[in-house]
């Protein structure tokens, strides 16, 4: 099975990662029980679970020690091995030629990258009370939900706000249209009725009166794009320092995503691979897989099979077994991956020492500081991650369109 899709594989083990890190800091109780004996008790049987459940994972218990950066050297290079030794890379490897399509970046598709992906994480909201809502706001409302004069269970906010797009479809059938043309500050009645088939024995088919307040409309600000606002914002963490700068960031990123699956497929297509792969580099991506659940399990007190078999991690399996036969080529398309970039790397004589690691970073990640991602991952995780992702720019600078 050939990958047709290059995978950054820092932006996929960094989540990955940042999840598990995450989930072994998150494991504090939501409430306090009513009493020492409760207390007692909770506690005596969460720490018999945890025993139970570590004792179901002792084969995983490695894991406890797992590092992102262990299977690389100072050079991002997978530790002891030649990826040459393994890939065999044609004369001809860097000869790659693709659509011409993939090769342009309209100036409208720049604006609307920087409207959706950066500008929209600097809005603001502003609580609008001075207009009647009308379809497509989002609106902030408090209610309480009556049949027969009487309230009932999960029909009320509690004074808590709720948030909800006119028109989005999200409540029952008509509530949404009833609070259109109402003005904040405004207390009314919204009557609607449950479906036949809700799926709660005391609410199908039954019609139920929401006293409804519209506390507030909600609109997001996004800031203006000015030279001195690129400056204010991603000067710092980007070395970004105007409009210009930031849209030939975007440029670049947008045609590195647009270029960077089919310059791979056809790089992948030229190479030619060994039967066997290097077993510490196939361990290696399996315990990446392995790591995400083992934490998750450790954070809510039970064992990997139980917490893989309850589909919280997305498909559901009977067993770690299971799952790693399901992940089998996963785990070896994303070994030939790394195999084939650092055998590249190897060509050409491209390491990544620190100096690179600092150097280029900000130029894929969205940051120029990439201190915190060492302190989570380790600094040879880093270098692997931009190594790869210099050798896929390099080939992306040098293609041939058609």
């Amino acid at each position: 099975m050939k990958l047709k899709n290059f995978r950054r594989v820092a932006a996929l083990g960094m989540a990955v990662g940042m999840t598990a890190v995450l989930a072994a800091c998150g494991n504090t109780a939501d409430t306090a029980a009513s009493s020492e004996a409760a207390e007692s008790t909770a506690e005596t049987a969460d720490t018999a679970e945890k025993a139970s459940a570590e004792t179901a994972d002792a084969e995983y218990a490695y894991l406890a020690d797992f590092s992102f950066s262990d299977a690389f050297d100072e050079n991002g290079y997978l530790k002891g091995v030649t990826a040459t030794d393994y890939v065999t890379l044609p004369d001809d490897y860097a000869d790659i030629t693709i659509s011409a399509d993939l090769g342009q970046v309209s100036d409208d598709d720049i604006n609307d990258y920087i409207d959706s992906n950066v500008l929209s994480n600097f809005a603001t909201t502003n609580e609008v009370k001075d207009r009647a809502a009308a379809d497509g706001d989002t609106v902030n409302i408090d209610y309480v939900g009556r049949i027969d004069g009487v309230a009932f269970d999960g029909g009320d906010t509690k004074g808590s706000g709720a948030d909800l797009t006119l028109g989005s479809g999200t409540y029952i059938d008509n509530f949404e249209d009833q609070i259109v043309g109402h003005t904040p500050g405004e207390t009314f009645d919204v009557t609607v009725t449950f479906p036949e088939d809700y799926g709660n024995e005391d609410l199908n088919g039954k019609e139920a009166v929401f006293e409804t307040t519209l506390n507030y409309i909600k609109e997001s600000v996004t800031p203006e794009l000015t030279d001195d606002w690129v400056k204010e914002n991603l000067g710092e963490s980007m070395s970004l320092n105007s409009v210009d700068e930031l849209k030939a960031f975007v440029k670049s990123t947008m045609l590195y995503d647009n270029q960077a699956s089919d310059v791979y497929t056809d790089l992948h297509d030229k190479a030619s691979y060994a039967d066997e792969l290097p077993q510490t580099a196939l361990d290696y991506y399996r315990d990446v897989l392995l790591y995400r659940i083992y934490t998750n399990a450790q954070k809510y007190g039970t064992d990997m099979n139980t917490l893989l078999s309850s589909g919280m991690m997305g498909s559901s399996y009977d067993s770690v077994d299971a799952y790693l036969a399901d992940a089998n080529d996963s785990i070896k398309s994303i070994t030939q991956q790394a195999l084939l970039m650092q055998a590249v790397a190897e060509k050409t004589g491209f390491k990544c020492d620190t100096a690179t690691m600092n150097a280029d970073f900000g130029r894929y990640y969205g940051t120029t500081d990439p201190s915190q991602y060492v302190s989570a991952y380790g600094e040879n995780y880093i270098k692997m991650n931009v190594l790869q992702s210099d050798v896929m720019q390099n080939l992306i600078d040098n293609v041939k369109y058609e």
